[in-house]
């Protein structure tokens, strides 16, 4: 698959993603994919030598619906919009870093940084295709598997909401620092990407800056099918 998805990431208005993920610990992005790329994407769900293998989430208490772990063998759309993202997360990634005080690892090449994480031990695939019919859900979490760790990660709507799928809503959980939980609720339109953080994210508190701890799911989709790419910027252990 050959198009233009790598060079509608770069086109993105970076600066206001990033403030938007700062006031919300999340940031949709304008249309990357278009219907058919996202219908493209979505079949490949049922091409098995594609996938390390697959989850059923109710079997492991994650919730109920379905996924799979591609191989490292990844599609070139899939592996270009990684790549393009890379990039543009990383001045986020590095600032939450240090206004938390933590060490930034993270060097300007994402094979590099894949590099790194295989040699701690990450070293699988833990890019995803999504695929929920009516009554599927996904339980609050985290996508952490293991010390080597990137902020945040992407998810791509590849079904239309409210045509292919109702309910589904992504939705967002932060425990902020000595408060109540909040909530956030997005809708993942079709061949948009959804930025947000994958364990936590700067508050600031009257202390200074604190970490939120945020986790993610998906509600209950009422009707149709809801499909969805999700894009990690670390491997698996």
């Amino acid at each position: 698959m050959t198009d233009d998805s790598g060079r509608n990431v770069d086109a993105a208005d970076w600066t206001a993603l990033a403030e938007e993920l700062d006031t919300h610990g999340c940031a949709l992005t304008p249309r990357l994919l278009t219907p058919e790329q996202c219908h493209d994407i979505a079949a490949l769900y049922d091409r098995e030598e594609l996938f390390r293998s697959t989850i059923d989430m109710a079997r492991h208490r994650f919730g109920s619906g379905e996924y799979r772990y591609f191989t490292h063998d990844l599609p070139d759309t899939i592996a270009g919009l990684r790549e393009a993202f890379y990039p543009h997360l990383l001045p986020v990634a590095r600032d939450w870093a240090a206004r938390l005080g933590r060490p930034a690892p993270w060097p300007d090449d994402l094979a590099e940084w894949l590099a790194m994480c295989h040699e701690a031990g990450q070293a699988r695939s833990a890019q995803i295709l999504l695929r929920y019919h009516a009554g599927d859900w996904n339980a609050l979490h985290r996508d952490v598997f293991g010390d080597m760790l990137f902020p945040l990660q992407v998810v791509i709507g590849l079904d239309e909401h409210g045509t292919d799928y109702t309910g589904g809503e992504f939705l967002l959980v932060e425990q902020r620092p000595r408060a109540q939980s909040r909530g956030t609720v997005r809708v993942l339109e079709q061949g948009h990407g959804l930025i947000f953080t994958t364990r936590d994210r700067p508050v600031r508190t009257k202390r200074g800056w604190s970490a939120g701890a945020v986790r993610h799911g998906v509600s209950t989709v009422r009707t149709g099918r809801r499909r969805a790419l999700g894009l990690v910027f670390h491997d698996a252990t």
